[in-house]
């Protein structure tokens, strides 16, 4: 890592403050103008569509009323009485001229098509038949046609032989214009924004190129907000948009569209300007405060130097370094009161360690003494029942069982003290099954009485060979088991072991039903003389595990905690070396004995 000076520190300090600030100007004034843009642009996206529909509304009524006088011509109507398709067909030619629209349609009383104009090819009788029946079905005087890549706006008007109220039908008369280049432009010019007609998931015509059409067609529901009058923002290509989408036939069950997109990228052009000028002030700023600092921080920097050597004689534990302020200004201020303050750490320090001694030696007697002296005031009370004579053989046998597991729990507490207590490991590796421990660990708990409704699973997994000290680590293993077995309910208990191997080690993982650890103590359970719930606890069991597997070089620790159990996992090298007393040659390495 690099080590800077303080005068390097400052400099740089005040580099990036004005860095900082000249960045944080420039996003805030970006960020300004740039809404102020996007504002700007949704604004103009509502006047493009208000433009639009002020347009349609027009070419509405001029549809309407060219369908509404060509209705009523005795002409048209005595050409539908000749019910000839050829006839109708040529002579409609100069009443669709007439109308002056891009659609004109005349059909009979039952649909059939008898006459069909457009300005355009591609539509044809059977789109006009099917389109002509979806509008006779849904009854409504203004529909949208599609067919062949065409959109019309479709006005209809019945034809009757005499007048509407007392003649007979003839027919119907639709006339339409339709949604096409030309028009696209001639709205995208008066609005000054890019448009595209929808039907459906289809765009009919748009003025963006073709590649941006194509991506267009692929926007359709982000476009499509729940007002209109939230513009979205659209990425086409490498250019930004910001676009809304309007209906063109609302609640009439037909999916047609207009989307409106004006360019966010050109509307914040000048920003660019604007960045680069604040990005020469910022660094014209930056160099300025670099010079002054450079000349300042000189003079304030070189008294810190004889502070810094004693800090670093300090923190080597020279507390005799000498420290000479200079001067009634704040660094002599600082030197004399770190060299106090030196003073009052090295008393301290020697009063906590002090204290720290006698605090661990009380815990330790407390915890010795309370668990010996159970065991030595049951062998007391033996022995005075031993005393007696009237005790038969049966008797006597029992009492001097209870006397030897009263010897073995002060055995096996003194062993954990010791254990505990070497600050070198000393191991006897040889070469084993791992498994083969764990399963001498089962059987052990198998036979204790009191763990007799225990259920125990052990599952291994591969093979599981490692160089180990077989006695520790069963130790180790045994205080891990017990410690779960008396976390379970004695009639509902269940722990599952599995061995395992991982890469080079191998994992030992024990999990039980237990009520889990408290949080309490989950951080110090591996500390020694930490318990819980456990009447007779020594809490050097876990601690002793510990150290027995970090001794083989492995760790462990708690997998997961909850109110449905806990998991230990153990992870053993397959080969001891690096915490090992000395090496085993290959010839002297031995063998477990198998179980």
């Amino acid at each position: 890592m690099i080590k800077l000076r303080l005068r390097t520190k400052l400099l740089l300090s005040l580099m990036l403050c004005v860095t900082g600030l000249t960045g944080a100007t420039l996003l805030i004034v970006r960020s300004r103008l740039s809404g102020r843009a996007r504002q700007d642009l949704g604004e103009g996206l509502m006047d493009s569509v208000a433009t639009f529909q002020t347009f349609e509304r027009q070419r509405e009524q001029t549809l309407a009323q060219s369908a509404g006088l060509l209705a009523n011509l005795p002409s048209l109507k005595a050409l539908m009485t000749t019910e000839h398709p050829a006839t109708i067909q040529d002579a409609s030619e100069e009443f669709w001229k007439l109308s002056g629209s891009d659609l004109f349609v005349m059909a009979d009383r039952s649909g059939k098509i008898m006459a069909l104009h457009t300005s355009t090819p591609g539509f044809d009788r059977d789109a006009a038949a099917a389109a002509l029946l979806t509008t006779l079905n849904r009854d409504e005087n203004r529909d949208w046609w599609y067919g062949g890549n065409h959109l019309y706006e479709v006005f209809f008007q019945p034809l009757y032989f005499g007048s509407a109220r007392d003649g007979s039908p003839l027919g119907v008369l639709a006339v339409g214009y339709e949604i096409n280049g030309r028009l696209a432009a001639d709205v995208s010019r008066i609005a000054s924004c890019q448009v595209a007609f929808r039907y459906g998931n289809s765009v009919v015509v748009s003025t963006l190129p073709p590649d941006k059409k194509a991506q267009l067609a692929e926007l359709k529901k982000r476009l499509e907000s729940d007002s209109p009058l939230v513009p979205q923002d659209v990425q086409l290509g490498n250019e930004r948009f910001l676009g809304t989408t309007v209906s063109l036939a609302p609640g009439s069950g037909v999916q047609v569209s207009l989307s409106v997109l004006k360019s966010y990228d050109q509307a914040t052009l000048f920003l660019d300007g604007l960045n680069r000028l604040l990005l020469g002030v910022g660094l014209a700023a930056v160099l300025a405060g670099a010079g002054l600092v450079f000349l300042i921080s000189h003079n304030f920097t070189k008294p810190l130097a004889g502070l810094l050597k004693g800090v670093h004689a300090l923190e080597k534990g020279d507390f005799g370094f000498p420290l000479r302020p200079h001067g009634p200004d704040e660094l002599a201020e600082l030197t004399t009161s770190f060299d106090r303050m030196r003073e009052g750490f090295l008393k301290s320090q020697q009063e906590l360690l002090h204290a720290e001694r006698l605090a661990t030696i009380g815990r330790m007697a407390s915890s010795i003494s309370h668990d010996l002296r159970h065991p030595l005031t049951a062998i007391l009370a033996y022995a005075e029942f031993l005393a007696e004579r009237s005790l038969g053989e049966a008797q006597r046998s029992d009492l001097y069982r209870e006397i030897r597991d009263a010897v073995g729990r002060m055995t096996e507490l003194i062993s954990s003290l010791l254990e505990f207590s070497r600050s070198q490991p000393v191991l006897q590796p040889i070469q084993g099954d791992v498994a083969e421990v764990v399963e001498r660990v089962v059987r052990a708990m198998r036979f204790r009485a009191e763990f007799g409704q225990i259920r125990f699973t052990h599952v291994r997994e591969g093979p599981t060979e490692a160089r180990f000290d077989p006695k520790k680590l069963e130790r180790a293993l045994y205080n891990l088991v017990l410690n779960a077995c008396e976390a379970v309910p004695l009639d509902s208990g269940k722990i599952d072991i599995c061995t395992i191997r991982a890469g080079d080690e191998i994992e030992i993982i024990i999990a039980d039903n237990g009520p889990g650890i408290p949080e309490g103590i989950r951080d110090s359970v591996f500390q020694p003389f930490v318990s819980h719930g456990k009447e007779n606890g020594t809490g050097l069991g876990l601690a002793v595990a510990q150290k027995v597997v970090r001794d083989h070089g492995g760790d462990i620790s708690i997998d997961s905690v909850s109110e449905s159990g806990t998991v230990f996992k153990v992870r053993i090298p397959m080969l001891l070396s690096a915490r090992e007393d000395g090496p085993v040659a290959p010839h002297q390495v031995k063998h477990a004995p198998k179980s």
